[in-house]
């Protein structure tokens, strides 16, 4: 792989519609250079005994488990709501007519 130029990073921010400044150019160039360096080498490496993962790592749920656990009375807390209906909450309506 040819190593990336500057006209092409300021093609690239142009289709992107980016402005940038000279001292972003040349700082961009390089990052990117290093970037694609790093993409070829991973695409140079034999995966073909792997497996495709949506993740690298197994997925851990580190929530607390569920418990049930002592809360508020409802009627208690629904005695204490401005307006209650059928043992919910009432509020006002955000979409349409009310009823």
């Amino acid at each position: 792989m040819a190593e990336l130029t500057r006209s092409e990073v300021a093609h690239v921010a142009k289709l992107a519609r980016l402005t940038l400044s000279d001292e972003e150019l040349d700082l961009f160039t390089v990052q990117l250079g290093k970037i694609l360096i790093h993409a070829q080498d991973m695409s140079a490496l034999d995966l073909s005994e792997l497996l495709p993962t949506a993740h690298p790592f197994g997925l851990v749920n580190v929530l607390r488990a569920d418990e049930v656990r002592p809360s508020l009375d409802r009627d208690v807390v629904l005695a204490e709501a401005p307006d209650a209906h059928e043992g919910r909450f009432a509020v006002p309506r955000i979409l349409g007519e009310a009823p």
